[in-house]
């Protein structure tokens, strides 16, 4: 199950709440069958959470029916907007919960139908009498049977009955737009039964319900109110590498990608699939990736496991800008707030920088396992409405046809104080038997941020390291969300005491933008410096891919001459003060 707080917590911290201090109210009734204690609580700080003033009344204990009948309630007098009425299986069906054999199929059968015709003789005074969204659970499936295995071979059976009534309170309701059926018999099936249900609650205080699954419950239910004061959330922007695929395209290529039906790659297919399902509904799709767009858009146009398309994606942000300037620009041309967004993308750096910069936008943390991102795809209530309509269904094509506004600028004021905030560690390593193997791995693999992409086997690196006229780095680089690994690379060709030859120079992809690179110059200037050494030289070679490379060059006092990038070591080189380099 999710990770939820105890139920004690959610009544502490109801109690300390000032939730008049919310802007956006909501007034919300419960009415139930049985004991709820606790439910109210749960969901007044649920809402606060999301600066939602959630003010409530609570009938008596199965006062449901008293309540709705009398026009002088204390129901009508508070004017709910939204009354959840919560009922159970054992209190609909009596005696008949543990005897339904008692009587005939027939009777079982009129049993069934007479208490359809009773709630919706009930619903309907209470629309009548007030102007509240009415939400009415339907019933939870036991997984008792009182024929035990020939439950089965029993015509209009116990199961049998509760099906029927949960499949006709839906068709009676249906088409009356103020009430909605909440699924708890989908409910206890999430949960477990054996969960759900404390038989020493039940006989204490007619709990059927364990106090343990009450938040659960109550954050099933926002969903509704978040519809109701239409704060449903218009836009998922979702990152590409490791989010949408596994792998960076940029190194691993089109073909190197996981996607596919094995494993990881289904993985990447399932959550796919999930995010289709919300814009065939009318959530709208956009990309934000810092990514090579040829690259990343072939994959998308082409890879025979795609199930997003780019028809799909009602705005496409593929650069090399940073994230959040390239979230104000999809939030000027899609015309929607920034509170309309959630933003799903694997790096915790880049959701940071989103939740610093840009709190409005929702920004749910991502597990390292792929596998479960489909999981965090369905918690989200944030994409509830209480009806879709065609129009709905058509918004992503209607977006699609819409001329794109004006660009915004690229980037933000403060992103490097956002830098300052990650306590960024640069630790240049040497040449060793574990580090050697990764060494020749990103030399390989990096295309972006790669001087020359000249690649490298494993034995040749050896060999290098074994030159003392060549120096060998590797960079392990981490930040306060963990350790990245070893993701850069320089190999520098003492070619004489007045001139280096930078050979070498990458960075990995996924640490790009947070200014390593100025840490390993830094490293390499300093070495050089140390030996009188006069300038550092570069052979840059470009491809359709490392133009960012070539953009650092000319941003660190590079010059180009006679074909070569230049560098005066005369000129200082200052490292950013947010970064801490360290040497092995």
């Amino acid at each position: 199950m999710d990770n939820e707080e105890p139920l004690s917590k959610y009544i502490l911290d109801s109690e300390k709440l000032e939730i008049n201090n919310f802007n956006k109210k909501i007034k919300v009734a419960f009415l139930s069958s049985f004991t709820i204690n606790g439910l109210s609580e749960s969901l007044k700080v649920k809402c606060s959470k999301k600066q939602i003033s959630c003010n409530q009344y609570v009938a008596g204990y199965n006062q449901y029916n008293q309540e709705i009948l009398d026009k002088k309630s204390g129901l009508y007098s508070f004017s709910p907007d939204i009354t959840f009425l919560i009922l159970d299986t054992r209190s609909i069906f009596g005696d008949l919960f543990y005897f339904p054999y008692s009587v005939t199929q027939s009777e079982r059968e009129n049993f069934v139908n007479k208490k359809i015709i009773e709630i919706i003789n009930l619903i309907t005074k209470f629309n009548e009498t007030s102007d509240s969204k009415l939400v009415i659970t339907n019933l939870s499936l036991p997984h008792y049977s009182p024929h035990g295995i020939a439950e089965t071979k029993t015509n209009y059976s116990f199961h049998d009955a509760i099906i029927d009534f949960n499949k006709k309170l839906k068709e009676k309701l249906l088409n009356v737009n103020s009430v909605y059926v909440f699924d708890f018999f989908k409910f206890v099936i999430k949960h477990g039964e054996n969960n759900i249900f404390n038989f020493q609650n039940y006989l204490f205080g007619d709990i059927k319900i364990s106090l343990d699954y009450i938040p659960y419950l109550a954050n099933e239910f926002i969903p509704y109110i978040i519809s109701f004061l239409g704060l449903t959330k218009k836009c998922i922007v979702v990152d590409l590498d490791n989010t949408l695929w596994g792998g960076i395209v940029g190194e691993d290529g089109f073909d190197g990608i996981r996607l596919g039906p094995q494993p990881p790659g289904n993985a990447f297919i399932e959550f796919q699939k999930y995010l289709k399902a919300l814009s065939q509904r009318g959530i709208l799709l956009a990309i934000n990736s810092k990514n090579n767009f040829d690259d990343a858009i072939q994959v998308i146009r082409e890879h025979p496991f795609m199930i997003l398309k780019e028809s799909d994606f009602s705005c496409i942000k593929i650069n090399w800008n940073n994230k959040a300037s390239n979230m104000l620009e999809i939030s000027e041309e899609l015309n929607i707030g920034l509170d309309s967004f959630v933003f799903f993308d694997d790096d915790p750096v880049n959701r940071e920088l989103i939740k610093e910069n840009m709190p409005e936008i929702t920004t749910p943390d991502l597990p390292h396992d792929p596998s479960l991102y489909s999981e965090v795809i369905q918690s989200l209530h944030d994409f509830s409405t209480f009806q879709i309509t065609s129009e709905d269904t058509k918004r992503g094509q209607m977006y699609l046809e819409q001329k794109q506004r004006i660009e915004s600028q690229n980037s933000l004021s403060d992103i490097s104080e956002f830098l300052k905030t990650l306590n960024l560690e640069i630790e240049i390593k040497k040449t060793n038997s574990f580090t050697i193997p990764r060494i020749s791995q990103l030399t390989l693999k990096t295309n972006q941020f790669n001087l020359t992409t000249k690649r490298y086997q494993e034995d040749q690196i050896q060999k290098i390291s074994q030159d003392n006229n060549i120096l060998i780095n590797c960079a392990q680089i981490k930040d306060k969300f963990g350790d990245n690994g070893i993701t850069g690379v320089f190999i520098v060709e003492k070619t004489n005491s007045d001139e280096w030859f930078l050979d070498t120079f990458l960075l990995s992809c996924r640490v790009m933008g947070r200014e390593a690179e100025k840490a390993m110059l830094y490293f390499i200037i300093k070495q050089a410096k140390k030996n009188n050494v006069k300038r550092l030289k570069a052979k840059f070679i470009p491809t359709l891919k490392n133009k960012p490379i070539e953009d650092f060059l000319s941003n660190s006092q590079f010059y180009e001459e006679n074909g070569f990038w230049i560098y005066d070591l005369e000129k200082p080189f200052n490292m950013p003060e947010f970064l801490t380099l360290r040497e092995e």
